[in-house]
């Protein structure tokens, strides 16, 4: 019987090591996602090296899966930021870790707090990563992140707030402001003719560009998703969201505008 017991005692051990344990690299760990994300907010491709693994596999918030190759690629193409660009930063919350020795599961909620021409805006995406140390290493193997969603009180506030910094820049022939409320695909219909982007921005440094600011009050904001569409009694604007804010990708005016 006093074998039995010990037989059985020594099962119940043995089964319960192969849970998740209280994470002993918890510090190790949690330092590497912050220093990670700092890093991440100033596009540091020496950071994304250390911190992904050679046989990463990578799950978007957009749906679109990559490799580390791809994930190096995007950040080492990247254009040098201007400093009239927004700022994303990255940081960490409600951070929980699982360890399995060799193997840990990291689980956060990641905020993207961009300043804009608007003010600040803030998304919030639940990611998970999987780790695994190798040679005393901590990489990710894994990785998935999907965008919380946000109401449609709290689209239609950003949007009026961006759309207002966007009258508000072309009145003022703000370039820089502009710039950075808009997308690069973004054309203005007005008399029949296209204007795209490059050539708003050109025609308002050499003040060609003469626009009356609508009363935003007779505005109407619908939200389709990440697409949002304002409606004012002489012009329609069009945005979309993308990590970092709500940015115009086309409007269209009467010839009064």
């Amino acid at each position: 019987m006093r074998k039995l017991v010990s037989c059985v005692i020594v099962i119940l051990v043995t089964t319960c090591g192969a849970f998740a344990q209280p994470t002993s690299d918890a510090i190790e760990l949690t330092k590497l996602l912050n220093d990670f994300l700092a890093g991440a907010s100033r596009n540091d491709p020496a950071v994304h090296d250390r911190f992904w693994a050679d046989d990463l596999i990578y799950t978007r918030s957009v749906g679109r899966r990559v490799n580390k190759a791809e994930v190096m690629r995007d950040v080492r193409s990247a254009p040098a930021p201007k400093s009239t660009d927004p700022k994303t930063v990255y940081t960490a919350e409600d951070i929980q870790i699982q360890q399995y020795g060799n193997t840990a599961v990291l689980a956060f909620r990641l905020v993207a707090t961009t300043e804009t021409g608007a003010g600040k805006q803030v998304a919030n995406l639940l990611n998970t990563g999987t780790f695994v140390k190798r040679d005393g290493k901590w990489q990710v193997v894994n990785w998935q992140s999907t965008r919380m969603p946000r109401t449609e009180a709290e689209s239609k506030s950003e949007v009026a707030a961006t759309e207002a910094a966007f009258h508000q820049a072309l009145t003022a022939a703000d370039v820089d402001k502009l710039t950075g409320l808009t997308d690069s695909t973004f054309m203005w219909t007005r008399g029949g003719l296209q204007v795209a982007r490059q050539q708003l921005l050109d025609d308002l440094r050499a003040g060609k560009v003469k626009y009356g600011k609508p009363d935003a009050a007779k505005a109407s904001i619908s939200i389709y998703g990440d697409t949002a569409i304002v409606r004012g009694e002489s012009y329609t604007l069009v945005f979309i969201y993308q990590i970092g804010g709500w940015k115009a990708v086309a409007m269209h005016t009467s010839t009064q505008n």
